[in-house]
């Protein structure tokens, strides 16, 4: 077996290109003068056809009609978080290689969570500090500082290519309600701008500049997001147009302190303690995300001239709404039909000032959905929420405890999807840490609702078996981030804590509800067509390089998607 996740990506990556039957995909004469890569946040595969009564015809239609659709594309890493899936799809290569395994994981040398794009040495241009109110997003809470950059990512972004083959006249955006959704796609060479919750408006860090531009005054002077106030979100279309119209209150969905389980959703004054974190509990966060991001475009001439530009928007509404209502509600089907009509608004703000016909489009999503367990409970599907706090006072983890003769010191910490042992207390005991690992890795696979665990030793030499869920665990692996163990939760089952806050819903798995995502390219001499076979993310970045002529991102390992290109077909 191969010793490294890295070393199999690097043979893979060879075998790729030796292939029989490789097309090598030209690139166009002239490239796009803007690629816009639109990310929608938990925007699982079907969603878009169970959702597309009422659609219209310049959103989602235009982009199924008018675009290359990879009709069964997922991710092919284990742990389905936002970081994780937004990185994957700039950088074309795993979290084992862009080094970004999760949401969260524990720093050892501090001795603390680590928040992924945090970065002291970058503190946001004016901005206050952490927002500690973000009770719908509480990984912002486990930061240590309010600097932001994207060091922490190991490899180049399609966007830092593209700076890098077309030179400083190339601009490069990332825009998003979430900080790791604008940073992980704007890349290095890029800027990002992201919302504040403690502060309502867009912010940046001073990686990336010293000072606001002035359109940024003029665009908070709009007084967009304090237009929401003492108002409601109500459903869009009539009645008769949605599928859980009859079922808008289920027990399962989290009654978030003044939103309600039921239309209409209030979002309450602009000075109220939620306001702003309401607004990224609906509609209104992707709203105001792309009327942002129009503005910049503007402001910035994205697209003016032969050189193409790059302008990521990623749009986190859904993933909100999908985890404090589900994916099957009222809600989230509401969202849809709005998004369609967003994504609208966008495509035909890029029409009129750069011209579709001069713009690559490209859709996806950084993760899937599971189902609420409430309502799989409905179908007769068995489904529950794993509580990591019980696993402790478990009869074979206390037998370990007094085997090794560490008592409570065995477990450190668990940060989904990673189990952290005292590896101090461990080596001062002299025990062997790969024996511990697999000791403690053996008693969790036998807890109800754990379907497999395996200690980072074991996925360091390569001694697991090859199968699909180990291939994706080692995708996620990576040797100084990566915790003990990784843990794979059944089918159905998840961990539903979101910092003392029960959600109805919570993605990182590695089962096909999690990875699948669409994956939709649209663009000038792309031919309109639906592709069935199976395509994974890491292929987005490879494709979108090679359509502009430039190289693939550093790390990248993915195939491309020669249905893209009219010569590969």
């Amino acid at each position: 077996m191969l010793p490294s996740t890295i070393s199999r990506a690097l043979v893979g990556a060879s075998l790729m290109f030796c292939t029989p039957g490789w097309i090598w995909a030209e690139p166009r004469n002239e490239p796009p003068r803007l690629v816009l890569q639109i990310t929608v946040d938990q925007l699982r595969g079907d969603l878009i056809s169970r959702y597309g009564k009422g659609f219209g015809e310049g959103g989602f239609n235009y982009l199924l009609e008018n675009g290359v659709v990879f009709t069964n594309a997922h991710h092919r890493h284990a742990n389905t978080e936002t970081i994780v899936g937004h990185t994957t799809l700039a950088t074309g290569t795993d979290p084992a290689i862009h080094g970004m395994v999760a949401n969260l994981w524990f720093d050892r040398k501090t001795g603390t969570e680590f928040y992924n794009v945090q970065d002291a040495d970058f503190p946001l241009v004016g901005a206050e500090g952490v927002d500690q109110s973000a009770e719908v997003d509480p990984t912002q809470r486990a930061a240590t500082t309010d600097g932001r950059s994207p060091r922490n990512i190991l490899t180049s972004t399609i966007g830092d290519e593209i700076a890098l083959h077309f030179g400083p006249k190339a601009k490069i955006f990332g825009v998003s309600v979430k900080d790791r959704g604008a940073i992980s796609m704007a890349g290095h060479a890029g800027d990002a701008y992201w919302f504040s919750k403690s502060e309502g408006r867009f912010v940046t860090s001073t990686f990336y500049r010293q000072e606001y531009p002035a359109w940024m005054a003029d665009w908070e002077t709009k007084g967009l997001v304090a237009s929401y106030a003492d108002t409601d979100w109500t459903l869009l279309l009539d009645p008769k147009d949605y599928t859980f119209i009859d079922r808008d209150a289920q027990d399962w969905e989290t009654d978030f302190p003044g939103w309600g389980q039921i239309f209409p959703h209030s979002y309450g004054s602009a000075g109220s303690k939620y306001y702003t974190t309401l607004l990224t509990l609906s509609p209104a966060g992707d709203e105001i995300t792309v009327d942002f991001a129009k503005t910049l475009l503007d402001a910035e001439s994205l697209g003016q001239d032969s050189v193409p530009d790059y302008l990521s928007v990623s749009l986190s509404s859904t993933d909100y709404i999908g985890h404090i209502f589900g994916p099957s509600s009222l809600e989230a089907e509401d969202n849809l039909k709005r998004l369609d009509r967003t994504i609208a608004d966008l495509l035909a703000h890029v029409d009129a000032k750069v011209g579709l016909d001069n713009t690559l489009v490209v859709l996806s999503a950084d993760h899937g959905a599971p189902e609420a367990a409430g309502y799989l409970k409905t179908l007769g599907i068995e489904a529950q929420n794993f509580n990591f706090k019980t696993v402790n006072v478990q009869p074979g983890l206390a037998r370990l405890k007094e085997q090794f003769g560490l008592g409570e010191a065995l477990i450190d910490s668990f940060t989904n999807p990673y189990v952290y042992l005292n590896q101090d207390a461990i080596l001062e005991m002299g025990l062997d840490l790969a024996k511990v690992e697999a000791a403690v890795a053996e008693e969790l696979q036998k807890l109800p609702g754990i379907a497999y665990a395996v200690g980072s030793q074991a996925l360091r030499t390569g001694a697991v078996p090859d199968t699909q869920i180990t291939s994706a665990v080692l995708a996620n692996f990576h040797p100084d981030r990566s915790g003990d163990i990784y843990v794979v939760f059944e089918p159905h089952w998840f961990v539903a804590d979101f910092d003392g806050l029960s959600v109805a819903s919570a993605h990182g798995s590695p089962w096909a509800y999690d990875t699948f995502v669409p994956i939709v390219f649209v663009g000038p001499d792309i031919k309109p067509d639906q592709i069935a076979r199976k395509v994974h993310t890491v292929d987005v970045a490879p494709t979108i390089a090679a359509f502009l002529g430039t190289k693939s991102p550093s790390g990248a390992v993915g195939s491309l998607l020669v249905e893209v290109f009219d010569k590969g077909r």
